[in-house]
């Protein structure tokens, strides 16, 4: 956080909950579309809380990770209840954010195994990935050692929850995908913001996924020119080497500094 407040030509997708876009904590300008705000339903407190993690101010009470950022909210709870997302709706919601221009996906939410658009959701994926965007996806708190369609797809960034020693959580979700690519990082008691103006303090893999996405775009904002496929290096480490169903912790430090390394030098 301290090399940069983010860039805003890095701009985040939002898969979430609705989000209070009038919160007083929230920069100015960092979201997009504008929205009334919504009613303090469990959706919405869970949408506004993860937006508060990558767009509030610094200098508030639970500041953002990369305000200077913008952060494209597209709700996708409305159907199936809050943090729980169907395979047609993640897939209109990727290619939306794709379409805005996004380059990194947030995607905090559970997904339902059932229905007949899991193959709509893998086209999505792929159209993501062939447009260079990068996908974070919340492994769950289920604790359970199990995958999804959605978290297994090759183009998506699991990620688990760990405690502020860097302890997996007894209740983040762990599998052979997440292993394999995807990262760990602290989700006990975050704070952030709550419809209506006020702060609260959440926990789980929503959270930790949200702090990956941050790091993500902070790190892209140093050197928007990087390429993506250079980050998710940074970021995953060697896959090749990785064998257990458990992901190394999120190394912000050289994802800032693997895309400080293309920057070129400025003329003498």
């Amino acid at each position: 956080m301290s090399s940069s407040a983010g860039d805003p030509s890095v701009v985040i997708g939002l898969l979430d909950g609705p989000v209070d876009t009038r919160h007083p904590g929230l920069a100015d300008g960092a979201l997009a579309p504008p929205h009334s705000p919504p009613p303090d339903s469990r959706s919405a407190r869970h949408g506004t809380a993860v937006a508060g993690v990558l767009a509030a101010h610094r200098n508030g009470g639970a500041p953002g990770i990369c305000p200077g950022c913008r952060v494209f909210v597209r709700p996708i709870f409305e159907r199936y209840g809050p943090a729980v997302s169907g395979p047609r709706d993640l897939a209109d919601g990727i290619e939306d954010c794709v379409a805005a221009g996004a380059r990194i996906i947030n995607i905090s939410a559970g997904f339902t195994q059932g229905g007949l658009h899991v193959e709509a959701l893998a086209h999505a994926l792929d159209h993501a990935g062939r447009r260079g965007v990068i996908v974070v996806v919340a492994a769950g708190n289920q604790g359970r050692v199990s995958g999804s369609p959605l978290v297994s797809h090759p183009n998506v960034v699991p990620v688990t929850s760990c405690d502020g020693a860097g302890r997996p959580l007894p209740n983040g979700n762990l599998c052979a995908s997440a292993g394999r690519r995807g990262v760990r990082a602290p989700g006990i008691a975050v704070e952030t913001l709550a419809p209506g103006g006020g702060v609260s303090r959440l926990s789980g893999t929503s959270l930790s996924t949200v702090l990956v996405t941050g790091a993500l775009a902070l790190a892209w904002s140093v050197n928007p020119a990087a390429p993506a496929a250079l980050l998710l290096q940074a970021l995953s480490g060697p896959l090749s080497t990785r064998r257990r169903i458990v992901p190394p912790l999120l190394d912000a430090v050289t994802l800032v500094r693997a895309a400080s390394s293309t920057v070129p030098e400025p003329w003498p």
